[in-house]
């Protein structure tokens, strides 16, 4: 398991370090800091997910402890063994390691299913017979309290005889739940009478057919805490209002007391994160799966190019706040920018060729150039780059009846080609039938060899190339926002047809793009700069399909104006 650089733990104390450092200072929890991550397998994590693994186990890092990876798997209809292996596969590749701390909730079934026999005992839970829109409609609004079911006056005795009728599967789903006997006028919702066993005669995927009730979150969740001895249960702040009654829980139970602290999620513009709507998306064969390179999925950014070093990096520039924002995708592309500018090899490559015929190049005549690898890097050396009378150049760096702007060639005018030579366009010739342009005649200047031109004349422009005879060809996918938007989920109408609001833009097939012939050795995962182009890497899924179809991580600057 990667080691992660001191450089990467040094944190400012944001409000939950602090609070931590109080607790280990007064003593509190003697000490001990224990963190847990604790994902539902029942979709792949995303960006956001990383921003809490990175806080999670980041914490237990600094401060001497450690983070558990729990599996809260409590609803056997919506989870997945594929999701379980992806979600250890992200955590392990951002590089964190939990070592023998994995742990699921169904590993506790019997402990909660004990700790609801001790609540009914307790005159602190009942079952009801209410159906789930009943138990709705009874609940109340933020402005009137709900309604007590007519079941919640039963006795303990008929009460525990119901709660080991629905464990041994005698009722049907939904035909009966274990409600805990809270408060019904409570102004938090939360508080009246919440559901803490459902009947679902569904497999598990580790238990099987041994339960055929399942705990909901909200009572697993917190206990799931305490039996693992969590000191600081750090979550997201649509679980504030959740607090008090797991709280209330422990407390009734009087079980060990974790500490829970609520952060700001991560909201990203021009993307949802929304586990719902991205399965939707999935589902609907919007996108290539979960791990579509234009998904804001761990897998997504992994395979689209993004590095580990990138994600953490974005993680601590943005810090944990107490309220919620909206970051712009535009950081994040900035962290894999400064990452890959150190690491990525510089190679040349044209996306979309347009050839050009060096007139008075020797024919059957080629040579070799020296390049640099990466001038960020001085140990990454220099590579060959051969060179001969046809070559290909990008279509964008050639107007015909060029505005005063655009420096790159045009007819009798002078470029530098990138490590080569001056080069001079003397005829474009066209297709007769469309008028399109289908090569370029030029000249070029001997004496200019590693584009330096000994008389001293300027060019305002340098583009760069790839040789025609020793050229690769692969699929090129550049990818777009996948949403226009900044906000695609803005108001209530805009969440509701959200689909329709994908970018049709998003993805770009480009075939036929011509590289030079170094670039035939690339492997999954190991990162280019396209010199001038941007950042791009071969496709590790479809690499295993036997497709070297390279896609571009990042641009060279942001697209933001």
């Amino acid at each position: 398991m990667k080691e992660i650089g001191m450089e990467e733990k040094k944190h400012s104390l944001d409000f939950v370090r602090q609070m931590v450092a109080d607790d280990c200072a007064s003593g509190k929890y003697s000490g001990r800091v224990v963190t847990r991550f604790p994902p539902e397998p029942n979709g792949y994590l995303h960006i956001g997910h990383a921003k809490s693994i990175c806080l999670n186990f980041g914490i237990a890092q600094e401060f001497g402890g450690v983070c558990h990876l729990r599996f809260d798997d409590t609803n056997p209809t919506k989870e997945d063994q594929e999701y379980i292996d992806s979600i250890i596969e992200d955590v392990r590749w951002l590089g964190f390691d939990w070592k023998d701390k994995l742990f699921y909730a169904s590993d506790y079934f019997e402990q909660l299913y004990a700790y609801a026999v001790q609540m009914i005992k307790a005159g602190k839970a009942y079952v009801c017979d209410l159906t789930a829109e009943e138990i709705r409609s009874h609940r109340g609004t933020l402005t009137e309290a709900g309604k007590e079911s007519p079941s919640r006056h039963r006795s303990m005795e008929e009460n525990l005889s119901m709660f080991e009728k629905m464990r041994q599967g005698e009722y049907k789903d939904g035909e009966k739940v274990l409600r805990a006997k809270g408060d019904m006028a409570s102004p938090n919702v939360n508080m009246r009478d919440p559901v803490m066993y459902r009947i679902l005669h569904a497999e598990h995927h580790r238990t099987g057919n041994k339960w055929c009730i399942y705990p909901m979150y909200d009572w697993a969740h917190g206990q799931s805490d305490s039996i693992e001895k969590i000191t600081h249960s750090i979550c997201t702040l649509e679980f504030e209002n959740h607090r008090p009654l797991y709280d209330w829980f422990v407390e009734q139970l009087g079980i060990y007391h974790p500490q829970q602290i609520e952060f700001a999620r991560l909201n990203l513009t021009h993307t949802v994160m929304s586990k719902r709507k991205l399965l939707q998306l999935v589902e609907e064969k919007i996108v290539d799966g979960w791990d579509d390179p234009r998904m804001p999925t761990i897998s997504g950014l992994r395979r689209r190019g993004y590095t580990p070093e990138s994600l953490r990096d974005f993680a601590h520039r943005i810090g944990v706040a107490k309220v919620d924002n909206v970051i712009e995708v535009e950081l994040l592309e900035h962290c894999l920018r400064e990452d890959l500018n150190k690491r990525a090899l510089r190679v040349m490559a044209v996306i979309n060729p347009l050839k050009v015929i060096i007139d008075n190049y020797p024919d059957g005549a080629g040579e070799s150039l020296e390049a640099v690898n990466n001038p960020e890097d001085e140990k990454a050396g220099v590579r060959s780059v051969p060179f001969s009378k046809e070559i290909y150049i990008e279509r964008d760096d050639f107007m015909e009846n060029p505005p005063k702007d655009f420096f790159r060639l045009a007819p009798g005018r002078e470029v530098r080609l990138r490590y080569a030579y001056f080069l001079k366009c003397e005829r474009v010739v066209k297709d007769p039938q469309t008028g399109e342009i289908v090569e370029l005649h030029c000249t070029y200047d001997p004496a200019s060899r590693g584009g330096n031109s000994p008389d001293g004349r300027k060019v305002k422009s340098t583009i760069h190339w790839v040789s025609a005879l020793h050229a690769i060809e692969r699929e090129v996918r550049v990818f777009e926002h996948l949403f226009e938007e900044l906000d695609p989920l803005k108001d209530a109408a805009a969440s509701q047809d959200f689909i329709k609001r994908v970018n049709p833009k998003s993805l770009t097939i480009l075939k036929g793009c011509k590289m030079e012939p170094s670039v035939a050795e690339a492997k999954p995962g190991v990162p280019y700069q396209f010199e001038r182009l941007g950042y791009f890497s071969l496709d590790p899924r479809l690499a295993k399909q036997g497709q070297n179809i390279f896609n571009r991580a990042v641009s060279l600057k942001s697209s933001k104006k």
